[in-house]
Parts: C-alpha cells; structure tokens; sequence
C-alpha cells in the first residue's frame, strides 16, 4: 500500500506532528511505503478558480507553478490520503485549507476535459484538537465526507486525540495504542 501523509501542522514537532509517530510506525512496519509531506514547508498558493485546470484532459493540469503539483503527484500516485491536521476553528489549518481547495483540478467536472483523477482514492483524518472530537472536528469530518461523495473517494475514518495536556496528551498509553490501531485498521482494508 502506498499512503500519502499531508501534514497540516504548522508546528513540526507539535501535538499533530507527535500523533503521527506511532501511527506512521505502524503504517511503515506494516509495509506500507509512505511519503510524508509537511504542507508548512511547500509554497501552495489558493486556488484562483480560474478553470484553466477544468481544459486539461491529462493529468492535474493547474496552472500555478508552485509546490502543489508535488502534493497532486504524491496523490496520484498513492492509494491512501491521510490528512494530518490540528482542528483550529473547527476546521483543518490554513495550509491544509488551501491544498484542500486546490483538489479542483482532480476532477474534470466543469469545462471540456473529463474524468476523475481521485476516483476510489482512500482517504482519512488524523486529528488533534481542543473540546470533544464530536464537538471540535465534526465540521471538518463533514466537510471531507461531502468531498468523498464529490469526487467518488472511500472515507476510511478519523482517529483524533483531545489536546487535555499539550504534548503529553498525545503520548499517553492510550493515545499511542489508538493511532497503531488506526493504522492496523486502515492496513487492513481494501
């Protein structure tokens, strides 16, 4: 299995970033082959929703000539996406917002090119935030289940951790047990 990590964070050594350890542990010791992309050091600019991707039959076809196109090979390439975010605002980080608005030139929906590039794509949420999971990511969850059924994608789940005590609520026992088991889980599936 080939995963795609896209870290959110913009603190690399933060609560998310911490998270991350066991479960990307787990993924590599169970033979999945990942890359890990930290969004903090890729230049991604918005998407000026100028269509120019919408005319481009092959590939992902965006214009800007920035890091994006590094993210959209790694997707493409992958059968897993993890989106790896701290929860700000009951949303996903600024960067992450802006690779997530990017995603338009997976699908050819809107001009004279066609298809789907993320069609049966997996994807998952590893999340940390403040409140209950519930009350603190649902919006983002939601938000990411409503572009699964856009672009045809497979929601695999999101395993989060409450931030209770800054970094070492992300590496209780209990913390640490359930982002191996989330990877086991994601191993697992098909």
């Amino acid at each position: 299995m080939d995963v795609c990590v896209l870290m959110g964070s913009p603190r690399k050594n933060g609560n998310t970033a911490e998270l991350a350890k066991p479960f990307l542990e787990e993924l590599r010791s169970g033979g999945a082959e990942v890359t890990y992309l930290e969004l903090v050091d890729l230049d991604i600019a918005p998407c000026k929703g100028c269509y120019h991707c919408q005319d481009v039959q092959e590939g992902y076809g965006c214009i800007q000539k920035d890091d994006m196109q590094r993210v959209a090979d790694a997707i493409l390439k992958c059968d897993l996406i993890v989106l790896a975010t701290p929860i700000y605002t009951w949303y996903c980080t600024a960067e992450m917002k802006a690779m997530l608005d990017r995603f338009y030139a997976f699908g050819k929906f809107y001009r004279s090119a066609s298809g789907n590039l993320l069609e049966n794509k997996r994807i998952c949420v590893l999340a940390t935030h403040g409140y209950d999971a519930a009350y603190a990511a649902d919006p983002f969850v939601i938000g990411i289940q409503r572009m699964c059924e856009h672009y045809s994608m497979r929601y695999n789940g999101m395993y989060s951790v409450r931030d209770i005590d800054d970094l070492a609520s992300f590496q209780t026992k209990q913390a640490v047990a359930g982002a191996r088991d989330f990877a086991r889980y994601l191993l697992s599936i098909e």
